[in-house]
């Protein structure tokens, strides 16, 4: 019998088809067992129909058979079947799918699940195999087509043999190569794991005979050598009922901690399990897990997010990014839809309105979940915040503030008061009447921003101090710009705005009559600082770095740590003590020995940035100018 050849554009068509659209070569069994379950469907809901009672549910079922001496795999289901015009229809032609039309023309019939939307699923056969035959018989009648073909060269069909229903492939597995190692596709434990990968929550059993070894009775025991003998036994390889489907007194605790442990290869039980499903504009289930640390890569490049996504029950990706903003890409689970538009094939998908609208909705949802956990288990959010707070503060900041508004509630940071983490909204609750501004400073550690000489002046005042050791915490805060209408305060700034009116005119006073020593320091120091001027805000330190302008000395030091030409430099002020005997000291030498008061201000403006924990310029000319005082 002559060679039909496939109607489709070209042969180069199917060439890409076959060698292109996966990624995977094991993907093919994945398709296959997919395209059996739809024929089981289509079955079954044709019987409803012409209320066929002699079919039950639970009589259908998947098999799988693997001959290794004849490099044959085969697929069985006892499904639809086609006729001899389908197998010509179907499979005869590329990107045409029988799933597709049946869908349509049921889609006023309701608990039609169908997993094949285009008709490529097929020909991946053709990459693991040289030749692929099925045979087939359609339901209600007597008539057993066979089609076979090689690929590229086209098909055939012809008369076939079945006594029964359904539909047999049969792949001819190629001969291994240098590259491929096609005999893994005909070694059952491969097999078995394959199934379990991406096709454990078909609905229908896939069943397969697996053999195995045990000890022959009588035979290793009393000095007898150990004997083996073979046993076959039908098994089915998948569970059918996805967890995700199971209700909450269904599925357990326990259950719903060890497949999370299995799935995504977590020793410790998730701090938190999210389950939410939805009908209507967008139908899906979604099991979800906020994991208790974060893994070794999470703050690396290396790092992939995303959430498996499944079609009726079918893995069609492993990790789909687009279903989790990079705020919470810490959350681990999976989403099965039964209505994502897929296009050419299940790997590559669409990313159409149904997509954004699950991805939008599992984020409000997971935003939900941490404000409740926040709320009512704060001991375990806290856990959580330490292992990833600083992927909510980076949210923040990226994107222009684009999440602030969803994530500034959900974030800590550590406070002066009894050094514990707060909210935001915590600290505004307990501001003093009179506080005009949120304080924070930056460092470090906490220990060392509470010994600033600025946070001296703002715990004087029975002010609360947010504690920023994170890179990211200033970017944030300045991000969100206001929190209930009270703006951010860094302590390092030019204007704390502490001090007293009188505070402010005795130090305006003193500033007026030292204006040349003053300016003298500043010409000493060069362009080392923008200003020198007298602070009311100190108390018991001399001397301090303050900034001018949208640069802090911390945003200097992370910017400046960036892989970057050209360095950041923040406008630093070096503010002087009024009331310290420093000043006192500094007046006297602008009397009598200006050069001298020229090495005073280096050693001063050396000593503010050790204080801030820049390093100096020149440690070794530090050294010597502060002996030589000395």
């Amino acid at each position: 019998m002559a060679l039909k050849q496939f109607r489709a554009q070209s042969k180069r068509l199917m060439d890409l088809m076959i060698n292109s659209i996966y990624t995977h070569k094991e993907i093919f069994l994945r398709e296959l067992i997919s395209n059996a379950s739809d024929a089981i469907d289509k079955l079954y809901y044709h019987a409803l129909e012409r209320g066929d009672t002699g079919l039950n549910r639970d009589d259908f079922f998947i098999r799988i058979d693997l001959n290794k001496e004849a490099r044959t795999l085969i697929v069985t289901d006892n499904g639809v079947g086609m006729t001899r015009e389908e197998l010509d229809d179907n499979l005869g032609t590329i990107a045409k799918s029988g799933s597709l039309e049946f869908k349509q023309d049921a889609e006023s019939k309701e608990d039609v699940d169908i997993i094949g939307q285009f008709g490529v699923g097929f020909y991946s056969a053709f990459m693991v195999a040289d030749q692929v035959i099925v045979e087939s018989r359609a339901y209600g009648t007597e008539e057993t087509y066979r089609w076979e073909s090689k690929g590229l060269e086209g098909y055939q069909i012809k008369a076939g043999s079945l006594d029964q229903r359904g539909t047999v492939i049969t792949l001819h597995i190629k001969p291994d190569s240098e590259d491929e190692h096609y005999s893994e596709f005909l070694d059952q434990y491969r097999i078995r794991e394959l199934v379990k990968r991406y096709s454990d929550y078909i609905r229908y059993p896939i069943r397969m005979e697996m053999q195995h070894s045990h000890l022959k009775e009588g035979t290793g025991v009393d000095g007898k050598e150990p004997e083996y003998e073979t046993h076959f036994e039908v098994e089915t390889l998948n569970s059918m009922i996805p967890i995700w489907k199971k209700s909450k007194t269904e599925a357990s605790d326990e259950e719903m901690n060890g497949f999370y442990k299995e799935k995504f290869h977590d020793w410790q039980d998730p701090l938190r399990v999210i389950r939410t499903s939805t009908e209507g504009a967008a139908t899906y289930s979604a099991l979800l897990f906020v994991p208790q640390t974060a893994p070794m890569d999470y703050y690396t490049r290396d790092y992939e997010k995303g959430l498996q996504l499944y079609a009726s029950g079918v893995l069609i990706m492993e990790k789909c990014a687009d279903l989790l903003p990079d705020c919470f890409s810490f959350v681990k689970g999976l989403v099965d839809s039964q209505d994502l538009s897929l296009n050419i094939s299940r790997e590559m998908l669409q990313h159409d309105r149904q997509l954004k609208l699950i991805a939008t909705r599992l984020e409000k949802k997971i935003a939900s979940e941490l404000a409740s956990m926040l709320q009512n288990d704060r001991d375990k959010y806290e856990t959580f915040f330490k292992a990833f707070g600083l992927q909510l503060k980076y949210g923040l900041y990226e994107g222009y503030g684009e999440k602030k508004d969803e994530l500034k509630d959900l974030v800590l940071f550590q406070s002066s008061q009894e050094q514990k983490l707060v909210t935001l909204k915590e600290y505004v609750s307990r501001m003093k009447d009179d506080q005009p501004a949120i304080y924070y400073g930056c460092g470090e550690t906490a220990q060392r921003i509470l010994s600033l000489p600025q946070a001296e002046a703002v715990r004087e005042k029975g002010y609360e101090l947010l504690l920023l050791t994170d890179n990211v915490d200033e970017f944030a805060l300045k991000m969100l710009d206001k929190y209930e209408d009270k703006e951010f305060k860094n302590i390092s700034a030019d204007e704390l705005d502490l001090e007293t009116e009188a505070e402010k005119e005795q130090t305006k006073e003193k500033s007026e009559a030292n204006k040349e020593m003053l300016a003298a320091m500043k010409e000493a120091l060069g362009d080392k600082v923008k200003e020198v001027r007298l602070s009311a805000k100190l108390k018991t330190h001399p001397v301090c770095l303050s900034t001018d302008g949208a640069i802090s000395t911390e945003m200097e030091k992370v910017l400046n740590a960036m892989p970057a030409q050209e360095k950041i430099h923040a406008q630093r002020v070096l503010e002087i003590n009024p009331d310290h005997p420093v000043f006192e000291r500094l007046i006297g030498l602008y009397a009598t020995d200006r050069e001298k008061l020229g090495v005073y201000a280096g050693i001063l403006y050396d000593l503010a940035l050790l204080i801030e924990g820049l390093p100096i310029e020149d440690p070794a000319d530090f050294s010597r100018k502060l002996c030589d005082i000395i």
